[in-house]
């Protein structure tokens, strides 16, 4: 197969993110890369040749417990695929990179792919017998290929970085899939900027050339470009944004101002900008009010204020609704985690979801989205990432967080915490401080 012809100029011969530069030979380089890969299966240590985004990747697989010998799953079949693959944001641009890349794929054998932000496979198009191969290691439309599902790979690493990354033959961290090289990179919502999935393009060794990397780059900024001609968005400065962890009372940044929100707007936001269809009065109800009591009189009146603070025209009725979409710190944390970038995901997290709140349904969520973040931190096994946690005022006596901390950081002021820890546990009333969260 024959080097990508591009458009886009001649790429740096140091780019990092480049698997395999001009000139070099790819069967001399996929030796030293299995050499490597063993070395790492066995001994856990990456060699030199090993490029930093593969090492850093093959650790993050290794900590997610991938195996080399695994494969993917399908997690997605049949009627369920069509039905989501029909709502999927990526489902409109999926002409445009037929246009793009279907002709290219087809001709050179290669396989153009689309996932979603998960690392799930909607779409596997081209070559007839490269689809068949590719099969065989369950490349298919419906299977999960999240780093943390099946180790490096081009897509799911994609996603992951939420950058364009080229994967070259050994690079791979499942053995099976070492016979492949891939190219892909991340697509956003114009809108948001969340990443809604990726467009990679998989075949041989032809692929290996920085021009593949180049090429699928500019198809997804294409593609995002058409999403964004297809639904004209507002202004950045006009897109809401709410901030919720760490603090009681929420404050939303809207139309270049900054509103401080009293402690049930900030639970009735939450609960909105978490279902843009909307909700009734009565599904307000359950999630806002213990108390069954509370009349839908009490929340109308509840509402008729927020509207009022919020200004004319965010907040529709029948049912209540936001009529603009609303970004919030809750869901960048949780599509962080959603993608294995645990990182990110504590870099973004404040603090607890509304602490002081007693919301039915912000107590539900508070909970979930700290348990799924400190879960993710202790498998992550990071030493760094841990120590920010346990010295987090939610996470002084998180007895979990503290014995992995201890595991991977043995001083003696982990060790004295632990200890201390342990002995209140033991005490009458102590089981609770195993695996709390904040309230």
């Amino acid at each position: 197969m024959s080097p990508v012809a591009s458009p886009f100029g001649e790429a740096e011969l140091t780019d990092p993110w480049v698997a395999l530069e001009p000139g070099a030979d790819p069967a001399e380089r996929t030796r030293m890369l299995r050499r490597a890969h063993e070395t790492f299966t066995a001994a856990g240590t990456v060699p030199r040749p090993v490029r930093p985004v593969v090492a850093d990747s093959w650790r993050r697989s290794a900590r997610a417990g991938v195996g080399p010998d695994g494969t993917a799953s399908v997690e997605l079949m049949d009627g369920d695929l069509g039905a989501y693959r029909a709502e999927h944001p990526l489902a409109r641009v999926m002409p445009l990179f037929r246009e793009l890349l279907g002709t290219f794929a087809a001709d050179g054998e290669h396989l153009l792919a689309v996932c979603d932000a998960h690392g799930r496979l909607l779409w596997v198009e081209g070559h007839a017998s490269t689809r068949r191969q590719a099969g065989l290691m369950n490349f298919v439309p419906g299977a999960r290929w999240a780093e943390t599902a099946v180790g490096t790979n081009a897509p799911g690493t994609a996603v992951a970085l939420d950058r364009p990354v080229q994967v070259f033959a050994a690079e791979h961290f499942i053995r099976r899939v070492q016979p492949w090289t891939c190219a892909a990179a991340p697509v956003h919502d114009p809108r948001t900027g969340r990443v809604l999935g990726a467009v990679d393009i998989t075949g041989g060794d032809g692929l290996a050339h920085p021009h593949s990397l180049g090429f699928v780059q500019a198809v997804a900024r294409a593609a995002e470009s058409h999403l964004a001609l297809l639904a004209p968005e507002l202004p950045a400065a006009d897109l809401p944004e709410l901030t919720a962890l760490g603090r009681d009372e929420a404050h939303l940044r809207t139309g270049g101002r900054t509103i401080r929100l009293s402690r049930r707007h900030s639970e009735i936001l939450v609960l909105l900008s978490r279902h843009p269809e909307g909700l009734t009065g009565d599904e307000l109800l359950c999630a806002l009010y213990e108390d069954e009591s509370v009349t839908p009189v009490t929340l109308r009146a509840e509402l008729a204020r927020l509207r009022r603070v919020l200004g004319p025209g965010l907040l529709d009725s029948r049912p209540y609704r936001l009529t603009v979409p609303v970004e919030s710190d809750v869901s960048v944390v949780e599509r962080r985690l959603e993608t294995g970038a645990v990182t990110s995901a504590a870099t973004a997290y404040s603090g607890p979801l509304l602490p002081a709140s007693q919301a039915p349904a912000v107590v539900r969520l508070r909970h979930r989205l700290a348990d799924g973040l400190r879960t993710a931190l202790i498998a992550r096994r990071d030493p760094d990432l841990l120590a920010d946690w346990a010295h987090a005022p939610w996470g002084e006596d998180d007895f979990d967080v503290w014995r992995a901390l201890a595991v991977v950081r043995p001083t003696a002021a982990v060790r004295s915490r632990l200890a201390a820890l342990e002995t209140e546990l033991a005490a009458p009333g102590g089981g609770r401080r195993r695996g709390t969260t904040a309230q």
